[in-house]
Formats: C-alpha cells, structure tokens, sequence
C-alpha cells in the first residue's frame, strides 16, 4: 500500500487521474439509471434476473449498501412469506440452524433453498430460482419489504376445490347453447319454409352452429384443465409434507432441525412441523 505522504504528489504528477474516475462515476451512475428504467424491481422476478448483465447486477446492487446478517434473514423471511401467502411462490418456509448459525429453508417437491446470513443462497429447483430474487432486492437498504400476514397457511389436499370459474363456463354454456338454437332455426327456415330461398340464411346457420359448438369445446376444455390443475396441487400437497409434516427426502438436514422454527401453518392451523425428517 503506498504512503499517504506520497499521495498529492501522485496526484498533481497526474492530472487526468481525477477525471478518469469522475468519468467511471458518470458512466456508473448512467447506467444506473438505465437499468432502473430497463427493469421493475418491485416485481423483480426470476426472469429479469436471468436476463442481467454483470456489469447491469453491478450498477443496480451496490455491495457497500447490502443488508447482511440477520436483519437480512428477517426481510427474506417476511418477503418469502408474503409471497407464499399471495401464492406467488409455492414452499414451506423454515427457520434452522446450522453450526449455531441461522439459515432460512424454503422447500416444495421441486427444489429447495437455503438462505445464509451473508445473502448467499444454495439449492436447486424451482424454489431456488423463486428464492434468489427475494434474496437480491431484501439485500437492498431502500427496497421496502412487503408485510406478510399474521397467519400464513397452506391449505390440506381436501380442501382444494375445483370450479373456481364455474359461472364463467356456465355463461359461455348458455351462450352457445343460443348459438346452437339460432344455427339450427336458421337452417330449418330455410329448409322447411318454401318463402326463404336466400342462401345466406343457410350460411349465417352454419356459422352460428360452428361458434356454438367452438365454445362448448373451450368450456369442456377450461372444466378439465381446472380439474388436472386441482389434482396437481393436491399431489404438490402432499408431497411437501403438508399432512404428515416430513420434508421431501432430498431437502437437506441440519444440526438445528429439533429447534426448527416453522414459518408457515399448515391445514389444521398449526405451524408445519418438520419432525419426523
């Protein structure tokens, strides 16, 4: 390291050397701006994420202003249930240790993540693609942390229900259910009845006739794409452990998991326990 005495002479030996970082400085913060402008980061996601440069993370995250420690683990937290609460990520949400440290784990049957104090962040999966965006925006001082509710629950495989748009898919029923009507009488006027001999009653029936039978197939569609998504989630249910409190095989254990504090509740109202892991 060079002597501080030495450091005017250095600088008046060099004039240009003040300009040059002012530059770099100028062109920092330019680039700021623009990825500001490029990206919403209050609905930072995944994708944007995956699509940053460098020298973009850089310009956007400054390390010297990066919340560590457990202030951080406490936003992660807080943001991590939010969204669980939103169903915007999917996962039971814990709080461990390992070595007397504290760590967040957040896991699903697709992937697991765990969130050390340092704001580094290990796993795999699709919750861990979920995680390290949560984990990137809690890290910065002026991104304000979503409250989550008191009581954030995971709802038990009986409980999801299928059908949620059930008077949408009964008004597209009645609409082409008129469709049908209308294509048919059209038709039949014009076979029946001698007096209507234009041929454009027998064609505006048959377009009647294709539109009502177009939205019954979109509704019998919609009804059993509902039902497979219902099922799907119930499977994703259990897997997780939701109703016998037992963590996927492949999430990770750690030394602290007797003193695991659980984050979410699950469908008895009673936080997800890990016991039995």
């Amino acid at each position: 390291m060079a002597d501080s005495s030495s450091a005017p002479a250095d600088d008046r030996a060099s004039p240009d050397a003040g300009a040059d970082d002012a530059v770099s400085e100028d062109e920092l913060e330019a680039l700021r701006r623009e990825v500001e402008e490029k990206y919403d980061f209050e609905n930072f996601g995944p994708a944007d994420m995956a699509k940053m440069s460098v020298e973009e993370w850089e310009a956007a995250f400054d390390p010297d202003s990066w919340v560590v420690g457990e202030e951080l683990l406490d936003r992660v937290e807080e943001e991590l249930r939010y969204r669980v609460a939103i169903r915007e990520v999917f996962a039971i949400l814990e709080r461990v240790t390992e070595d007397g440290e504290p760590r967040i784990l957040a896991y699903s049957d697709e992937g697991y993540a765990v969130v050390y104090p340092d704001g580094s962040v290990e796993g795999e999966g699709t919750v861990l693609r979920d995680v390290k965006p949560t984990v990137a925006l809690c890290s910065m001082d002026d991104f304000e942390v979503n409250q989550a509710p008191a009581n954030v629950r995971l709802p038990g495989p009986d409980e999801v229900v299928q059908g949620t748009g059930d008077f949408g898919n009964r008004m597209l029923q009645i609409v082409a259910f008129g469709q049908l009507l209308g294509g048919l009488a059209l038709i039949g006027a014009w076979v029946i009845v001698p007096a209507v001999e234009s041929i454009v009653a027998p064609v505006v029936g048959v377009v009647f006739l294709l539109i009502g039978l177009f939205l019954f197939v979109t509704v019998a569609n919609a009804r059993l794409s509902d039902r497979f998504r219902s099922e799907e989630y119930r499977e994703r249910l259990r897997a997780i452990g939701v109703e016998d409190g037992e963590r996927p095989s492949f999430v990770p254990s750690f030394d602290g998991d007797v003193d695991a504090q659980p984050l979410v509740e699950g469908p008895d109202g009673e936080p997800l326990s890990s016991e039995g892991s």
